[in-house]
């Protein structure tokens, strides 16, 4: 069974560096199906704790999946798996939170639901046990099938308790308001986005350039003692620079990544 999960986590691997090398959507469709099972794992974990059908919750799984299969770096020893959970996540969260502050329900549905969780109480405490739809139905005076479209749409209505468990493990309880980004994190894991943008781009320079850029900027290097290590002079390590960060913008624009710190002057 180890040597079947470790067979998998190889060959995902390899396809994930295939695919950042060289995008294409028939490896991408290959990385989705290789790691359905992440998101299968969070909608089952979700689906216990909203009104949402399940297969709605791994449809819109799958979106962050592709994100993250379209971000992850390879080269930074990352496990896919810990890179891909907040993306798929996040989906799902977003997701329940535009259902759950958009969809509205009918005056006589509100009502009708208010007036039900009365009679509901009531019938318990005489019954001695939760009473049937078909009991609340009667006395409400509406169909079995109506009572039910009410619940329905307003326990979908209820936004989700931050205090639901989404994990149910004994040795990993999360509740769901832990779950929830907070905008440090999120700037976070897209300053790390960035970084590993960053970082893969400088390691497609020239050799030069690159020992320029990262003795000056990254190991923060006068130009003088960069000149030195490389064996050159100042004048041709600002070319090195000057060359190394015109390659930088070039390839990290479509990105949009802030140059701000790669400043000449």
């Amino acid at each position: 069974m180890a040597s079947n999960q470790s067979s998998v986590r190889s060959e995902g691997m390899e396809l994930l560096c295939l695919y950042h090398q060289n995008p294409s959507i028939k490896l991408r469709n290959q990385l989705v199906q290789l790691h359905t099972g992440l998101v299968r794992k969070m909608a089952h974990k979700f689906s216990h704790q909203c009104n949402e059908p399940y297969e709605d919750l791994e449809q819109i799984g799958y979106f962050g999946l592709i994100r993250a299969i379209e971000r992850f770096d390879p080269s930074q020893g990352y496990a896919f798996s810990s890179f891909a959970v907040p993306y798929i996540r996040g989906e799902m969260l977003h997701f329940l939170r535009d259902r759950s502050t958009l969809l509205k329900i009918p005056r006589r549905w509100q009502d009708l639901y208010n007036e039900g969780q009365k009679v509901r109480k009531e019938l318990a405490l005489k019954l001695g046990r939760p009473p049937k739809d078909t009991e609340v139905a009667s006395i409400l005076q509406v169909s079995v099938q109506e009572w039910q479209e009410t619940k329905l749409a307003a326990q979908n209505r209820l936004p989700l308790s931050l205090d639901a468990t989404v994990v149910h493990y004994v040795d990993c309880q999360i509740t769901l308001g832990e779950a929830l980004p907070c905008p440090r994190s999120v700037a976070l894991q897209q300053q790390e986005e960035e970084r590993q943008q960053l970082q893969g781009a400088i390691s497609m320079l020239e050799e030069k350039p690159r020992m320029a850029v990262e003795m000056v900027f990254l190991k923060e290097l006068s130009r003088k003692d960069a000149a030195k290590t490389i064996g050159t002079s100042p004048m041709t390590v600002t070319r090195y620079l000057q060359k190394g960060v015109q390659d930088l913008m070039s390839m990290l624009q479509p990105q949009a990544v802030a140059t701000g710190s790669l400043c000449l002057d």
